[in-house]
C-alpha cells in the first residue's frame, strides 16, 4: 500500500500534529478494516468518525429503511431518505465525507448463519445495535474469531460503553450472563448515543493504532441527565460459556 499522498496529509493534518499519533498511526488506520453492526443512533456516529478520521475499509451492516422517527439520533441521514434502505443512503454520505475510504455496504440482518462471513477481513468489529439478541451473536463470534469487538448502548439519558478483546478481558457475556428483556421502541435522547457513538469510534481508533490504553475490564456509564461519569470493574467470568475458556 502507498504511503500518504498530499491530500491526505492535509485532510488529516489535525490528528497527525498530535505527536505520539502522527503517520505512522495514520498508516495503521489506512490499512486497518472496521464492520460497524447497526448504522443506526450509534453506528452513524461512531460510522462518520471512523471515515473521518481515514479507516481503510468501513464495511457497514444493516437491514433496515430510513424511517421518520430514527431522525432525531440517526445523524448519517435526512428526511430525504425516509424509506430507503439506511446502508445505502450511509454509504453515499461516507463517501462524500471522505472518498479516500472504501466503503461496503451489506443490507442484512446479522444472524448465527451468517456472522462468520461478515467478519471475514475485519480487524475490529463497533456494535451499533439495539437488541441484546444479535449483540450476544456478534460478541460470541468475534470471541472465536479473536476479533476486539467495542460495544455500546443507550437508553433514555444513559449510556454505556465496553471494549471486549477476547483473551484479555471480560466479554459481554461475563456482562449480562441472561438474556435481558428485550424492548419494542428503546426511549433515546439525541445526542446519547451520538456521544456513545463517537466514544466507540475513539476506541476503535485507539486499538487499531495501539495509542492509548483500551476501556479494557471497565464498562463506562454515562448519566447525561447529571453529566456524571462513571467506571465500573468487570471481571471476566472464569465459568463464562462464551469466553471462559479462551485464553
Amino acid at each position: 500500500m502507498e504511503g500518504l499522498s498530499q491530500e491526505e496529509f492535509e485532510r488529516y493534518d489535525r490528528q497527525l500534529r498530535i505527536p505520539y499519533f502522527g503517520v505512522d498511526a495514520q498508516m495503521k488506520l489506512k490499512k486497518s478494516a472496521v464492520m460497524v453492526a447497526g448504522v443506526g443512533g450509534l453506528g452513524s456516529s461512531a460510522a462518520i468518525f471512523l471515515a473521518a478520521a481515514g479507516v481503510g475499509k468501513l464495511r457497514i451492516v444493516d437491514c433496515g429503511e430510513v424511517e421518520l422517527s430514527n431522525l432525531n439520533r440517526q445523524i448519517l441521514y435526512s428526511t430525504e431518505d425516509i424509506g430507503r434502505p439506511k446502508v445505502f443512503a450511509a454509504l453515499e454520505r461516507l463517501r462524500a465525507i471522505n472518498p479516500n475510504v472504501e466503503i461496503e455496504a451489506i443490507k442484512e440482518e446479522i444472524t448465527e448463519d451468517n456472522i462468520e462471513e461478515l467478519l471475514n477481513g475485519v480487524n475490529l468489529v463497533v456494535d451499533g445495535q439495539d437488541n441484546f439478541e444479535t449483540r450476544f451473536i456478534i460478541n460470541k463470534a468475534c470471541v472465536r474469531a479473536f476479533k476486539p469487538c467495542i460495544h455500546g448502548a443507550v437508553y433514555a439519558f444513559e449510556g454505556r460503553l465496553m471494549t471486549i478483546i477476547p483473551g484479555k478481558g471480560p466479554c459481554l457475556r461475563c456482562l449480562i450472563p441472561q438474556d435481558p428483556k428485550e424492548m419494542a421502541s428503546i426511549p433515546i435522547l439525541g445526542p446519547l448515543p451520538g456521544i456513545v457513538g463517537a466514544f466507540e469510534a475513539l476506541e476503535a481508533i485507539k486499538l487499531l493504532t495501539g495509542v492509548g490504553d483500551p476501556l479494557l475490564g471497565k464498562l463506562l456509564i454515562i448519566d447525561g441527565e447529571t453529566f456524571s461519569f462513571y467506571k465500573i470493574e468487570i471481571k471476566k467470568n472464569p465459568s463464562c460459556p462464551v469466553c471462559g475458556n479462551v485464553k
